[in-house]
């Protein structure tokens, strides 16, 4: 089954986030014991510049890993394609479109069965190289390079695909993309590093 949907909606902040960074937090706060630094106890207050603000752009860097595909197609427009989405026991190959000046477009999902093998909650490729390279194929010439796109999300049949904007218990802001929430950006918001 294939879906196509275009922005009828401003996006949604309703995907809970997950804590990470909890290492770095805590090799922090042992250095700081170590050297007689204090650290201060709790989160910034929420005015704080610490806590940063929500971005309206965020960069993605195509990569190796979780991120092969991620440029401006032949028309103009900006893409993000992935074969590694996923709720529960569906997976999903999907395309996220921006127009040129990275304000949401579109997005194009095709339901896929999900690859053999692979543990509940974690994000892998379906299998459907064949599909991924028939929709390459319609975008034309591109060249692989880094975005600055605008976060969105779309639901389409219960499920909401794209990138959602939420904030960690603490204030900061962090975008993921939906659905598997496998990969999470945060400032400075280059897509130089994410959470997986």
């Amino acid at each position: 089954m294939s879906w196509s949907l275009s922005r009828s909606e401003p996006f949604a902040s309703s995907f809970p986030g997950r804590r990470t960074g909890l290492r770095a937090t805590f090799a922090l706060a042992v250095a700081a014991g170590m050297t007689g630094c204090g650290v201060p106890a709790g989160p910034p207050p929420e005015d704080s510049a610490a806590v940063g603000q929500a971005p309206e752009r965020f960069t993605i860097v195509p990569d190796d890993y979780h991120v092969p595909y991620a440029s401006t197609a032949e028309d103009g427009r900006k893409f993000f394609l992935s074969e590694e989405l996923f709720d529960g026991d569906s997976a999903y190959v999907g395309v996220f479109f921006w127009n040129a000046d990275g304000t949401f477009d579109e997005i194009q999902v095709d339901a896929v069965p999900r690859a053999d093998g692979l543990p509940p909650g974690q994000a892998g490729p379906s299998g459907s190289d064949h599909l991924v390279d028939a929709r390459l194929g319609e975008l034309g010439e591109y060249v692989l390079e880094p975005i600055e796109v605008e976060p969105f999300t779309q639901d389409v049949d219960g499920v909401t695909f794209g990138w959602n904007l939420d904030r960690y218990e603490d204030g900061t802001y962090f975008i993921s993309v939906m659905p598997g929430d496998f990969i999470a950006y945060y400032e400075p918001w280059d897509g130089l590093g994410y959470d997986t």
